[in-house]
């Protein structure tokens, strides 16, 4: 797909690379920060009422990698009006007032390989809880990943601020060789799903070349962008060129690492390509890295659910982690089954996933190092990753890759507003920008971790302070 002039889809290849430059160098991307953005103190024009007050707060604003301390932090409505050095900001009579004395705010994160029940599993029960546990976790907006028309209504609720939740952006269902056999039921798939409103497509595995054809063609004139997983018979170049609005789990990357001279005949590239493993190539990592960088085209590596189906830990001892209790039984019994027939497989070889893993983390690297753009997504809920919790751990995965805490963090925050083409509006902490934040125990840029110390959550301007927090999670026990 190529031409689409979406708003909330516009991005560039240049984009891209702006996005993952550090420091000063990233300043220069963008339109000079409003608010605190040179460090000094910053009003709105009409600072003397807010909702709340963040005071004696320690800023992230994440448009470089820095702390602005002792800052208050004035909310109004869904906005931030005022952020200034704390003896310089009046708080407004009113106001809500947040001691946020030696604490961090930083914008909220966003999981953008999210999954939202309420389509062809789970009900509305089910649905509230995965939507809370998000929330409740620091992240303020989700990209469902599997779309149904409930979730269309459940955007708009959530996106009005009436219901308790994340912003959503969503897919429509599934585009897969079964639901799309052919180019003229792929060209009116995008018709439908363009004219419900579904923010863009989601491609599964299956879909022939012919299907895939006609989609890209019919998408770029009906301005509608696609995303996910690359069919084998597409492939990663033609996906490249194509202009995927993401690849999700590194699909199709495998197969590009294939050795050119690699017999595989007979060789089914199955989970994400890890049966390929003995044959790849890894001095092809750059190039495949730097054509994605010049494609403009996003990645979402999930790297932390490759990492959890694929490595030996026992299931049942994964089942006892805190946060499973906040998983129905019969959720947290089909993803121990769903390991253990996993690992259980005749094809399956310890080392051989150690080194799968290995290469997609040598792969990040790479694509980060190219320019590629990256964005924060863990898949949940899936085996083990619970809504959340699995955020951290890509996190995790991210600085094991070889990214800065900053930069790991920039792929859940900045990097998502330029994908969107809403960082005048969202991405970072700055005078006039969305309320959607998440107050700290600890810094950040020092520990990725420390995005699980959380003090409280704000989205849309709605504060939830940690006592609200631990209610939630409490009536979500099992």
């Amino acid at each position: 797909m190529r031409g689409t002039d979406l708003k909330a889809f516009g991005r560039t290849a240049r984009l891209a690379l702006c996005t993952l430059l550090v420091g000063a160098a990233s300043l220069a991307c963008s339109d000079t920060p409003r608010g605190s953005g040179d460090g000094t103190s910053a009003y709105s024009a009409d600072e003397d009422s807010a909702d709340y007050a963040f005071v004696g707060v320690h800023v992230v604003p994440m448009d470089a990698e820095r702390v602005i301390s002792n800052q208050t932090v004035l909310v109004r409505g869904a906005r931030i009006v005022a952020i200034g050095e704390a003896g310089d900001v009046l708080v407004p009579e009113g106001a809500e007032r947040i001691d946020a004395q030696g604490k961090y705010l930083m914008p909220g994160l966003a999981e953008m390989h999210a999954h939202i029940p309420g389509g062809q599993s789970g009900g509305a029960d089910f649905t509230e809880r995965v939507l809370l546990l998000y929330l409740t976790n620091g992240i303020t907006t989700i990209r469902g990943m599997l779309g149904a028309p409930v979730h269309l209504e459940l955007r708009a609720q959530a996106n009005r601020g009436e219901i308790l939740s994340p912003r959503i952006y969503t897919s429509g269902p599934s585009i897969n060789g079964n639901s799309i056999p052919d180019a003229d039921s792929a060209r009116r798939a995008v018709r439908h799903q363009k004219l419900a409103g579904y923010d863009f497509l989601k491609i599964h595995p299956g879909l022939s070349r012919e299907a895939f054809d006609a989609l890209d063609e019919v998408a770029d004139s009906a301005g509608i962008g696609f995303a996910g997983h690359v069919p084998a018979e597409v492939g990663l170049d033609r996906a490249l060129e194509a202009g995927y609005l993401s690849i999700d789990h590194l699909d199709g990357y495998a197969q590009a690492l294939v050795a050119d001279d690699a017999d595989i005949e007979g060789v089914t590239p199955s989970f994400f390509g890890a049966t390929l493993v003995d044959f790849m190539d890894e001095s092809k990592l750059t190039e495949v890295a730097e054509a994605t960088r010049e494609a403009g085209v996003w990645n979402v590596p999930t790297q932390s659910l490759i990492e959890t189906i694929a490595l030996t830990e026992d299931p049942g001892e994964m089942a006892k982690r805190p946060e499973m209790r906040y998983m129905p039984p019969e959720v947290l019994l089909s993803w121990i089954q769903a390991k253990q027939n996993f690992l259980s497989s005749p094809d399956y070889s310890a080392e051989a996933a150690e080194r799968f893993v290995e290469i997609r983390l040598k792969l990040i690297k790479a694509l980060h190092d190219a320019g590629a753009g990256l964005l924060l997504g863990s898949d949940a809920p899936q085996v083990f990753q619970v809504p959340g919790f699995s955020m951290r751990a890509e996190l995790a995965s991210l600085v094991a890759a070889g990214l800065t805490p900053y930069e790991a963090l920039s792929t859940g925050t900045r990097n998502v507003a330029i994908y969107f083409d809403t960082l005048d509006e969202s991405g970072t902490v700055e005078v006039g920008k969305r309320a959607d934040l998440i107050l700290l125990e600890a810094n950040p840029l020092e520990d990725v971790g420390n995005t699980a110390l959380l003090d409280g959550v704000m989205v849309g301007g709605r504060w939830v302070p940690k006592v609200e927090i631990d209610e939630i999670l409490e009536g979500m026990t099992n």
